[in-house]
């Protein structure tokens, strides 16, 4: 029972103030560490919602939660390695523009997994990990917070004489609940102009619809209709 409760003290309870830390506490900290975080990364893939997924991003959260585990345990009761430390992270700069706003919380998760870790403070590493798992699995599925209506961005080409104004009312009145006009240019050697607009469709209209009755008011010309929020990215691509 001594041998026990050694063992287990050893794993679980952080050194003692001026202590070396021991090679079974290290191997549980970032041991935990990183089953966290592959739990983690799990979450992250599995609600990935956007067009732009990475799998070098998933092992950079990883590998970062394990580093800031060694780190914090290195740094221990030493005020002169934390500033030594502190020194050297901050020269680092990300390389990689995130796509996501949901990417930054995720770092920050990792961080503090790896705090937590690093500070013997199991529980708080596993509690946290379960509970934040659990809401973004919970704001994935339930779709939660998502816009109202899609919206959306609409390209239009029409002759340079034709008053788009006035020609396209009717159409816009019947489909549209918002519409912007964001810009006009001339393309083609000045032969057509093109619209962009940003626009919200009706609760009951249907986009086939909308671009069916602009192709007949424009004689045919090109119309495009993009989604502007989709999947999560905040933005549509345009060409």
């Amino acid at each position: 029972m001594d041998m026990l409760n050694q063992l287990f003290g050893d794993l679980l309870l952080p050194p003692a103030a001026g202590d070396a830390v021991t090679l079974v506490q290290l191997m549980t900290a970032l041991g935990l560490c990183c089953v966290l975080m592959v739990i983690i990364g799990f979450v992250y893939q599995r609600t990935h919602r956007g067009t732009l997924y990475t799998q070098d991003f998933v092992h950079a959260l990883i590998v970062m939660g394990v580093v800031v585990t060694a780190v914090i345990m290195g740094i221990g009761q030493s005020p002169v390695a934390a500033f030594g430390i502190f020194a050297a992270f901050s020269i680092i700069r990300f390389r990689r523009a995130l796509p996501q706003t949901r990417d930054v919380a995720f770092i920050f998760l990792a961080m503090a997994i790896g705090v937590a870790c690093g500070a013997h403070q199991y529980a708080l590493a596993v509690l946290t990990t379960l509970l934040v798992s659990i809401i973004v699995v919970a704001l994935a599925t339930l779709n939660l917070f998502a816009p109202v209506r899609p919206s959306h961005l609409l390209r239009l080409r029409v002759p340079p004489e034709v008053d788009f104004d006035a020609a396209f009312a009717d159409v816009f009145h019947r489909f549209l609940d918002r519409i912007h006009l964001q810009s006009v240019e001339s393309v083609q050697a000045g032969m057509l102009t093109e619209l962009r607009y940003a626009v919200r469709l009706r609760a009951d209209a249907r986009p086939h619809d909308l671009v069916l009755a602009l192709q007949q008011a424009n004689g045919n010309n090109r119309v495009i209709l993009t989604t502007a929020v989709f999947d999560g990215d905040g933005g549509a691509d345009d060409d």
